[in-house]
């Protein structure tokens, strides 16, 4: 039985876009007319109705509005779909609470109806400041748009906001890179996303590829970058994410500490551990068109237990921050012993050094990530 309660949060995908740009992975889908934005919120509610059964009585920690372009919903709908959540299962009331917003699709009095509707922090996808970059990524906005929805966020006083950048871009130079940065910094975001563009299979670079900086130009890049934005006061908590002390996504750090969600909406995925110790994950129904027909849940399973050490210390390595020797029992239901051999040698091959209380990720460990989790398989 659960000691205590496991942190939960809410991911709800918002699957449409105005266009899908060539490097984009993620469960979204190009409108080819004006989707029924209302009756797929009404959806969203029944599927949370499902998996709240999950749940065990826990409340909301924080809640993530993701797609696709979550921006295109107005704010009377999410203000609905925020008030119908609170019904069915608690909010906190300091929740943190995102959505995800695309620089053409922000206007001042959209964004004061998501921050009235109970939105208290907004990632807005800026990708890169410079015209040429954002036509090769098949962005639909411009620099001045990027600008301005960021501004906008700063002046509304949100619990925070972030600016999502890429950099190792086509044709990237380290001047081009630390442009981009210096453009996000003077805008003062508390959280900024900054991720290296990676060619995807089953997208339109991953067929057609661009010519992107070698591998020296993207460390230097990214060194440049680092020490730019650890002058300004940034602390890099996470392996692509910086922030302002006291300002790093909750949201997010529940995924890494390996906390539970529940995932609803197109191809939405969860994590519910039961009462018994056991993890069920979830995945939703990817096409808009059979998720509209009900038809939410794609299938779910049980983790098995020996991969459970695996899954922690994935999501774990991927924090900065020390981790907790008691989390690794609170969350995986596992006894300490059961790592004591995997916990050695990753020790002895200097990727982890240990106290009384904590495992910390050498920065060997960082630039072996995957030898050191391969460990615990």
């Amino acid at each position: 039985m659960f000691q205590y309660k496991i942190p939960l949060s809410l991911y709800i995908h918002m699957p449409w876009c105005v266009q899908k740009c060539p490097y984009c992975d993620f469960n979204s889908h190009k409108m080819k007319s004006v989707p029924d934005y209302s009756a797929y919120i009404d959806h969203l509610i029944n599927d949370l109705k499902q998996d709240v059964l999950l749940s065990h009585d826990r409340s909301i920690h924080s809640i993530f509005i993701g797609g696709g372009t979550p921006s295109l919903f107005s704010a009377e709908l999410i203000n609905n779909l925020l008030a119908n959540i609170n019904k069915i299962i608690p909010i906190n009331h300091d929740a943190e609470i995102t959505i995800e917003a695309n620089p053409n699709s922000v206007d001042v009095e959209r964004f004061k109806g998501y921050q009235q509707a109970g939105i208290n922090r907004i990632s807005i996808g800026v990708q890169s400041f410079q015209s040429d970059k954002l036509q090769k990524l098949g962005r639909v906005h411009n620099p001045q748009e990027a600008i301005d929805a960021g501004k906008l966020a700063h002046d509304l006083n949100l619990k925070s906001f972030n600016l999502d950048l890429m950099h190792g871009l086509p044709n990237q130079t380290i001047q081009h890179a630390l442009h981009d940065l210096k453009q996000a910094i003077a805008i003062a975001p508390p959280h900024l996303s900054w991720y290296q563009l990676t060619i995807e299979p089953n997208t339109l670079f991953g067929s057609k590829p661009p010519v992107l900086p070698d591998d020296d130009m993207l460390w230097d890049i990214y060194q440049q970058g680092h020490q730019l934005l650890t002058n300004h006061g940034y602390q890099q908590y996470e392996t692509s994410a910086y922030a302002k002390p006291n300002y790093q996504c909750q949201h997010n750090l529940n995924y890494w500490r390996f906390g539970d969600y529940i995932g609803i909406g197109c191809g939405a995925h969860g994590k519910l551990t039961q009462n018994d110790g056991t993890i069920i994950r979830t995945v939703k129904t990817k096409h808009p068109q059979g998720y509209m027909q009900g038809r939410y849940l794609e299938r779910s399973y049980t983790v098995a237990k020996d991969e459970l050490a695996f899954e922690f210390f994935m999501n774990r390595f991927r924090l900065f921050e020390p981790t907790p020797k008691i989390e690794f029992e609170q969350r995986t239901f596992l006894p300490m012993q059961s790592i004591d051999q995997p916990i050695s040698l990753a020790i002895e091959k200097n990727y982890l050094v240990e106290d009384d209380k904590t495992w910390q990720i050498t920065d060997h460990g960082k630039l072996f990530l995957n030898s050191l989790l391969e460990i615990f398989l």
